[in-house]
């Protein structure tokens, strides 16, 4: 009994061993199944087939799956197919490379034979790489850092095994700083100096690609660098100028003030001031400290080490011996004394300043005369050259030489000499055009400022530019002179007719008063036009000319003509004394109209005696 048993043993081994192929045998005969399927594979993706051989009575063999990844497999007839789902996916990654299971196989529900089932899971390209978290940074690099350095390594993943590769992306704005040690590797090496003055952030993108597949998945990284400040820069004196723009290094000022001889034991005020230095590494901002290199002049000038600021301990003896002072003063780091900076400092030694200075008149007038050349001197009256200077009584001749001259604002048509010169373009002026300029005198020493207006005419071609100053010019004020001369001329004719006038009516009078009946008809209270006799006389209309007693004697008298005797109303017409009653009345106010009328009269029509 007990060799059969090991006879039946053996057998099973040599069969298990026989099978290379994905088939089943029956169940005193079959043997382990081993398969392989693809993962991502769908639902009832086949697996193997089961054979058994002998009585295959329906209710004879009954198989049975078990084990661990039992659930994965199910039964379709004699063939073994896989179990999956939309929400249950086979994955690699997930489930391992072999899926272990058991096959029972029953005979009248009695377990005759057991195999395993082993279905190695096929892998898929089914997944991109990913960086590591803690690869990425943000990171953090001294400026000082050596180039071809290696700087950081970055490190990416693939849960499908695949072999990854590093590429910068060149379009990212900081790329040339970098570079890959080696594709697989993963170190990021320095390419370029670094300058925490110019570019204290620097920012990339790297990728991390498949090289052994097809589909050469890939993602990328954002990675920042922070540059870390060295102390590899000089202190300098503000305010900086750079060298070029860029560039981190500056050009010192050079630091000015004024003082009188009288000046002593203040702290000096400088432009541009105060003296102040920084450290050239911000990052750092090591303290610093400040010394006199020379031009102290014995003691006379003294520098706070700490702060900067200068003092002048003692007054000067003579201004013209010491003009100015010039000294060199040197800041420098607290913590290594050769790295300093050197700035210039002037102290000019002035006379005080008693008087502004001051124009010799606030408004200016000037001529230009249109013309094509390109520019012109602005000239004043009599054609001389017009000067627009100050005086300043500080000065024995007037003339201070610390006067700069300015337009304010800058005119595109003139410009101003430091001798107080207007010039102007001439091609671009316009006859008759006029302009108001402000000219600006400053003193650079003093700061002091004055200002005077300057009334520039703009004459035609062939104009000449006035000998003076109108002297009715208080009267017209800035009348055209050609306007005044007309109306000049117009006064002149307007006094010569009035003096014709009153000659005129002085002889007419004359002739009126030498008339004899004119006296008797003002006796008889008769107007001194109505005569008796053949004389003939003028009539008044009534209607017109004593019905308006407030008129002017043009509007009273439109109405006097004159009639022969013969039509005239007898003198002794009541009703003719009536209207003239008023008239003789006021014969000495009415005489003078009188006579004009009589004038009129004998122009238009002569009269003749009645034969």
């Amino acid at each position: 009994m007990m060799l059969r048993r090991c006879r039946l043993l053996l057998w099973q081994v040599v069969l298990r061993l026989s099978y290379h192929v994905v088939t089943a045998g029956p169940c005193l005969g079959g043997s382990d199944i081993l398969a392989s399927v693809r993962e991502n594979s769908p639902l009832g993706q086949f697996i193997a087939n089961i054979s058994i051989s002998g009585d295959q009575r329906a209710n004879a063999v009954r198989l049975c799956l078990s084990g661990d990844n039992a659930d994965w497999f199910y039964l379709e007839g004699r063939t073994i197919r896989l179990n999956t789902s939309l929400s249950r996916v086979l994955d690699r990654e997930v489930q391992g490379s072999v899926l272990v299971a058991k096959l029972t196989c029953y005979e009248d529900d009695v377990m005759q034979s057991q195999f395993r089932i082993l279905v190695e899971i096929v892998n898929e390209n089914d997944n991109r790489p990913n960086f590591l978290q803690e690869t990425t940074g943000p990171f953090s690099v001294s400026e000082l850092t050596a180039v071809n350095s290696v700087i950081f390594t970055v490190r990416a993943v693939d849960a499908d095994k695949d072999m990854i590769s590093y590429i910068i992306d060149q379009s990212s704005p900081d790329a040339a700083f970098f570079r890959i040690d080696l594709p697989n590797s993963g170190n990021i090496m320095l390419d370029k100096h670094l300058d925490f003055e110019t570019r204290p952030h620097l920012e990339f993108i790297i990728w991390a690609q498949e090289s052994n597949t097809d589909e050469k998945f890939n993602t990328s990284a954002h990675l920042s660098v922070n540059i870390e400040d060295g102390d590899d820069q000089y202190p300098h004196f503000l305010p900086c100028s750079p060298v070029a723009p860029g560039v981190p290094v500056c050009i010192n000022p050079a630091y000015t003030t004024n003082i009188t001889h009288r000046t002593q034991n203040v702290v000096l005020e400088f432009s541009p001031g105060p003296i102040r230095a920084v450290d050239g590494d911000r990052g750092i901002n090591m303290s610093l400290i400040y010394s006199i290199l020379s031009g102290d002049d014995q003691g006379r000038f003294e520098i706070n080490n700490t702060t900067g600021e200068l003092r002048l301990t003692r007054a000067v003896d003579d201004r013209r011996l010491i003009p100015n002072f010039t000294l060199k003063v040197m800041v420098s780091q607290v913590d290594d004394r050769l790295k300093y900076s050197v700035a210039l400092v002037v102290v000019r030694v002035l006379n005080e300043n008693t008087f502004p200075p001051v124009f010799n008149r606030t408004t200016f007038k000037g001529f230009i005369i249109q013309s094509s050349s390109p520019t012109s001197i602005v000239s004043t009256y009599g054609n001389q050259v017009l000067q627009v200077q100050v005086s300043d009584r500080d000065f024995s001749n007037g003339l201070n030489p610390n006067i700069r001259y300015s337009l304010h604002p800058l005119s595109g048509l003139y410009h101003v000499t430091q001798m107080g010169i207007l010039i102007a373009r001439t091609d671009q002026l316009h006859a008759f055009d006029r302009h108001i300029l402000q000219v600006v005198a400053r003193d650079e020493e003093s700061g002091e400022e004055v200002s005077a207006s300057v009334d520039v005419e703009v004459l035609q071609r062939g104009q000449a530019v006035p000998h003076g100053a109108f002297t009715e010019q208080q009267m017209f004020g800035d009348m055209d002179t050609r306007l005044a001369g007309g109306i000049a001329v117009l006064i002149a004719l307007m006094f010569i007719s009035g003096l014709l006038f009153l000659l005129l009516r002085s002889v007419k009078r004359q002739r009126l008063q030498s008339d004899p009946e004119v006296h008797t008809a003002v006796a008889l209270e008769k107007h001194p036009n109505v005569v008796t006799g053949a004389r003939p006389i003028f009539s008044v209309d009534e209607s017109s000319s004593f019905s308006r007693h407030g008129d002017s004697s043009s509007e009273s008298f439109r109405g006097v003509y004159t009639r022969r005797l013969s039509a005239l109303h007898h003198p002794s017409s009541s009703s003719f004394h009536t209207h003239l009653c008023p008239v003789v009345e006021g014969a000495a106010a009415y005489q003078s109209t009188a006579d004009q009328s009589a004038e009129t009269s004998l122009e238009q029509q002569p009269i003749r005696d009645q034969k």
